[in-house]
């Protein structure tokens, strides 16, 4: 499936306002609800739902599952895709990070 197919059957984001990703409680990465992130935003707040907050390993791979054709133009293109480079370096380094959805 593409990405779009993906999201088209995740949870709706229009309570948030965004989505932190923690490390050590510390914010290290937020994705906010804006035009051109919104796909990210409901990517990272179905991750969060599925994984209970936790981003690990095996959260990585899933949210690498779900970008579908973008992570190609991500591995080509290291810093154009900020968001599917945090899933690579959480699985290349098998971080555990905790996401924080924002309500509105």
């Amino acid at each position: 499936m593409s990405f779009q197919d993906n999201l088209a059957v995740l949870a709706a984001i229009d309570h948030l306002s965004g989505l932190d990703v923690l490390h050590n409680g510390e914010t290290i990465h937020h994705i906010p609800a804006a035009p051109g992130k919104l796909g990210s935003l409901k990517l990272y707040h179905a991750l969060a739902q599925e994984f209970d907050g936790v981003l690990n390993r095996e959260a990585a791979e899933r949210g690498l599952a779900l970008f579908a054709e973008h992570v190609a133009d991500a591995e080509a293109h290291p810093g154009k895709h900020p968001n599917i480079d945090l899933l690579f370096k959480v699985k290349a380094e098998d971080l555990t990070l905790k996401l924080k959805p924002l309500e509105r």
